[in-house]
């Protein structure tokens, strides 16, 4: 890619490991912005989920840690301190996804490190509202999905809470971490003012769960419980097909009655059920009911060919395989394939937004630990004797340097 991105000219210094703020990250540098990964001596540890070619090299690492370089520092160390000092006063955004208190320790808090760079954004991912009586816990994926009420809702179906087979709460606090970020670096176009952000798990959890569920609980007092019903109806689920499962959602009264009149159900179509929008968000649950009990008589592809042709919303089930293989997929261009240096051929997640000035791209592949580790000193300032000198310590890594000895 030719041009640059919507944020092309800043420098991220990510302090964030695992899922959450790796793909915040990744998300910036997608859209251009260079993002410096700083990590322990020992790496981050999603470089250890397999499968993996090469040690340091997994796949869990690989999907989230794209245009970045990696730089090997020793925060332990005073020495590594100082060096992460040296490399925040030029940077444009701190990121990291510890606890506050711990943060505040290394000596990097919100007004510590602004000290250093008043410009700073510095963004702070973490379990939970620092000043709430959960604050000082420490949180992960599954333990959000937990407290957030997302495992709960499972059990309208499963019968007991069950977690998401999904990272979904990195995920989403990840993609929310990007835009806060981006929010933050607009404000300061237009002020000069750096700033604190706090992006907690949990709260960020049920700002996204709770919209359509607030039900009742929307007014003082409830007018009754929390729960939307729509999406709690047993039969809300992917359909028994002939020989698969289809995903139907009709939604105007237009597609509710061409459906029942292709399941052979058209008297259906003038019952208030479907035709009156309070009538039918009562009873939705019935007609889901009847729509799962049509799907079975036919097969899948011949329920897409008529839904397809009546304007219904609908598509074929599929698992992790068949969307990798998408021919949808395939023909936009979203997955990219592209050559490692020391991995080979590996393939990419494009990034799903287009831009028509300012386009995201893969500019960098994953980096190795501590591949870029004096490269980045050097433009932070530090001559070669001290980079020397910090390499030999170990308060800085180079990825197949091997610290000097006494």
């Amino acid at each position: 890619m030719t041009a640059p991105g919507p944020l092309d000219g800043i420098r991220v210094v990510d302090l964030t490991a695992v899922f959450l703020g790796p793909l915040a990250s990744q998300t910036l540098g997608d859209l251009g912005a260079d993002v410096v990964k700083v990590e322990t001596p020992d790496g981050d540890i999603t470089r250890s989920i397999a499968p993996a070619r090469n040690p340091g090299m997994g796949a869990g690492f690989l999907a989230v840690n794209r245009n970045k370089r990696s730089v090997v520092l020793d925060l332990k160390q005073e020495a590594g301190r100082a060096a992460l000092g040296r490399l925040v006063a030029g940077a444009d955004v701190l990121m990291h996804s510890m606890r506050p208190q711990a943060m505040d320790r290394l000596g990097f808090g919100p007004e510590a490190a602004r000290a250093r760079n008043p410009r700073l954004i510095h963004c702070a991912a973490y379990g939970y509202r620092r000043d709430g009586p959960h604050g000082w816990r420490p949180a992960y994926d599954d333990v959000i999905q937990g407290a957030s009420g997302l495992a709960a809702l499972q059990a309208s179906f499963a019968g007991e809470p069950r977690y998401v087979p999904s990272s979904m709460v990195d995920k989403l606090v990840g993609l929310t971490v990007a835009s806060a970020i981006n929010a933050a670096l607009f404000h300061r176009e237009r002020s000069g003012e750096g700033q604190a952000i706090e992006i907690p798990m949990y709260e960020t959890m049920v700002a996204f769960l709770l919209p359509e569920h607030m039900a009742g609980r929307s007014f003082a007092p409830p007018l009754g419980p929390a729960g939307y019903g729509r999406v709690l109806a047993p039969y809300r689920r992917p359909y028994r097909t002939a020989d698969g499962h289809i995903g139907v959602l009709p939604y105007t009264v237009q597609q509710w009655q061409r459906l029942f009149r292709l399941i052979g159900r058209p008297e259906m179509a003038d019952d208030p059920r479907v035709t009156d929008g309070a009538t039918r968000s009562r009873h939705v649950g019935d007609l889901y009911g009847m729509v799962a009990d049509a799907m079975p008589a036919r097969t899948t592809g011949e329920w897409q060919r008529d839904f397809d042709a009546a304007d219904i919303p609908a598509m074929p089930v599929q698992d992790l395989d068949q969307v990798l293989d998408c021919p949808h997929l395939a023909a936009t261009g979203f997955f990219e394939t592209h050559r490692h240096e020391s991995e080979g051929d590996l393939v990419f997640l494009g990034h799903p937004v287009r831009y028509e000035r300012t386009p995201a791209a893969i500019r960098r592949l994953p980096p190795r630990l501590g591949q870029h580790t004096a490269e980045i000193l050097a433009e932070a300032g530090f001559a070669a004797a001290e980079i020397a000198a910090l390499l030999a310590g170990g308060a800085a890594v180079a990825e197949g340097a091997t610290p000097a000895t006494d």
